[in-house]
């Protein structure tokens, strides 16, 4: 009989790591997965570990990161956010998770989806759009594969895209007069069926003229400001 816990549906979202500490114990090739994840988050970032691969210890030597190179203690997760148990012992992951636990801290243990009080799922940036594939922890292959998808799928207009929405946001919500749905037709109008291919092709009078439209008169915006690379 499969057990109610197999059934639980996961509820996402999206943290804001800046400034908070992330715990990762071990120091293999999964912990250094863990690590790059939570450094693109903007996260701060504590190794704990023996032993570390050859690009964690340069983030280390650099500042980068802190590493403890030293068994897991306790007193490792003083000041965490989030925890991560990333070692090949047993014993060790159990422990991260019971200590955890005992702090009221979110832990995620490597190849153990039940013990996980979250996952991370698949996912990739186009500017400030982040789309991610989980799978409940079930199968991170399909998630990554699914991901790649997206990925070709999905390019780098869309970051333009939510650059320029973003752009025109502040002046649907305060420069247009109208109520909430009169403001939220005008988010639809804007997003016509050919934009994202007019900002493949970098069609700016296309843009122009259709924003034009859409609010009865010119709208000035920078096409440099959209195309700049996003971290």
């Amino acid at each position: 009989m499969t057990k109610q816990s197999d059934h639980h549906q996961t509820y996402p979202v999206c943290l804001n790591l800046s400034g908070k500490l992330c715990i990762v114990v071990g120091g293999g090739v999964v912990a250094e997965r863990k690590v790059q994840g939570i450094l693109s988050g903007s996260g701060s970032v504590r190794v704990v570990s023996p032993v570390v691969t050859p690009t964690l210890r340069t983030l280390a030597d650099q500042g980068v990161i802190e590493w403890r190179e030293q068994l897991y203690r306790a007193i490792d997760l003083d000041g965490a956010f989030l925890v991560f148990a990333a070692t090949n012992i047993p014993e060790v992951q159990q422990a991260v998770l019971r200590e955890a636990r005992a702090l009221g801290l979110l832990v995620n243990i490597a190849d153990d989806p039940q013990a996980c009080d979250f996952y991370v799922p698949a996912s990739f940036r186009r500017g400030d759009m982040t789309l991610c594939v989980a799978t409940n922890g079930k199968s991170p292959a399909v998630a990554a594969m699914v991901r790649r998808r997206l990925e070709r799928d999905f390019g780098e207009e869309y970051a333009q895209l939510t650059s320029l929405m973003a752009l025109l946001r502040d002046r649907i919500l305060i420069e247009t007069a109208g109520n909430h749905e009169e403001k939220k037709i005008l988010f639809q109008k804007i997003l016509h069926d050919d934009i994202v291919d007019w900002l493949r092709d970098h069609r700016w009078d296309k843009i122009q003229q259709h924003l034009q439209e859409v609010f009865g008169c010119p709208v000035d915006f920078d096409p440099g400001t959209l195309t700049k690379e996003n971290p």
